[in-house]
């Protein structure tokens, strides 16, 4: 699993973030390319070397080029990413990030519902670029999961279309409820509600480096000299020691007990064919005592709208439920083997503890076992045996 930490020595915003990744090996040509499907017009990409204290690193920058049309509401910038052509995942993370921060802003400053947010510094065509490009540097990446150390905060006052608050933010501090942030005697808006939020979102767990084997470091630098100092936030990225891979899925379920149980073959048939991961049904009870079945199909989230639309065609149900899973999977690879009936594929996987075992395919097995008119045992059995010689 490919894992990102967050050394926050030195705060975290969102121009410090790219600035890191674009350090650790993000490439600006494809940053620019997928920021482009947002169809955002009057800004500039830039990127220079720059150096913090005795570290040198990368500075990011948004340039607008034209004169701004004023500040967005919440749901206007969801609405952006969400016509965009960004991939599934930038859009998920994204708007995620968005609406954490504008829970927190509706909490603060007494603005009702998340929805009826306006954000300020934040629906700048800056801001909005800063946190899509995070999104998209974790999905360009291929970074499964986030963590980060401890939050360091500086102390002082800013001005803000709010008026002048104190630093740390309010909408700042409301986001880390619950992480370890320490406050430093340092003249500065080490934290900003952005930084806040991407960590908020992000990262699932706080305190020392998860053990891994680093591939990339970058380090990406605030806009504020602090003396000898260095305003970095840096990012270190590399590869778990544990065998796990983990990703996020979407569990749709229905609950039905009016079908014909002769038409769960096709019905599972079908979901397949529309991009199902897995597929299950499970005996219930329902209301009154009613047996039943509930039906279980597990896809990525680009699928869900065709998964749900596959139930609701195929069975009797008139509704179906939905919610997000995590999942951890093994590091698998697929060998061919040669048995003396023929040629067979082989899934191997490597258990956290080292170990390595052998799943000969069943259909290839099935298939030989027909034509060469052995039994199916043999066949997987031989297959085993060979795989087990060559792991």
């Amino acid at each position: 699993m490919k894992i990102a930490y967050f050394d926050c020595f030195s705060g975290i915003s969102g121009d410090m973030t790219i600035a890191a990744f674009l350090d650790a090996g993000l490439e600006v040509s494809v940053l620019s390319r997928e920021l482009k499907k947002l169809n955002l017009k009057g800004y500039e990409l830039k990127k220079s070397r720059v150096k913090r204290g005795e570290i040198v690193g990368t500075k990011f920058d948004c340039v607008t080029t034209s004169s701004y049309e004023g500040h967005r509401p919440l749901k206007k910038i969801i609405s952006i990413i969400e016509k965009s052509s960004l991939s599934a995942r930038v859009k998920s993370l994204s708007k995620e990030i968005f609406n954490n921060i504008g829970l927190t802003e509706a909490r603060v400053h007494g603005a009702g519902k998340k929805d009826d947010v306006w954000l300020h510094e934040l629906g700048d065509v800056d801001s909005i670029i800063d946190i899509v490009g995070i999104a998209i540097a974790i999905d360009s990446l291929g970074i499964d999961a986030v963590y980060s150390s401890e939050v360091n905060m500086g102390r002082t006052f800013v001005r803000t279309a709010h008026g002048k608050l104190p630093i740390p933010g309010p909408a700042s501090l409301e986001l880390l409820k619950g992480v370890p942030v320490k406050i430093l005697d340092v003249d500065a808006e080490l934290v900003t509600p952005t930084g806040a939020g991407v960590l908020k979102t992000l990262s699932k767990g706080y305190g020392a480096m998860p053990a891994m084997k680093i591939s990339k470091i970058g380090y990406g630098a605030g806009t504020k000299v602090l003396g000898d100092a260095p305003n970095m936030l840096r990012v270190i990225i590399g590869e778990s020691v544990h065998a796990l891979k983990g990703d996020r899925v979407m569990v749709v379920e229905a609950n039905i007990d009016d079908m014909n149980p002769q038409y769960f073959e096709h019905v599972f048939e079908r979901l397949f064919e529309n991009g199902a991961l897995d597929v299950y049904s499970t005996v219930i009870q329902m209301k009154k005592t009613r047996p039943a079945f509930k039906l279980t199909a597990i896809c990525h989230h680009k699928d869900l709208e065709k998964i749900s639309s596959a139930i609701l065609n195929e069975t009797t149900t008139i509704g179906v439920r939905f919610y997000e899973a995590g999942r951890y999977k093994l590091d698998r690879h697929i060998v061919k083997v040669r048995t003396k009936y023929g040629a067979v594929s082989v899934k191997v996987s490597m258990r956290p503890d080292g170990t390595q075992t052998a799943s000969p395919e069943y259909d290839d097995c099935k298939r030989i076992a027909r034509q060469k008119k052995v039994p199916l045992i043999k066949v997987t059995k031989e297959a085993m045996e060979i795989a087990y010689e060559k792991i």
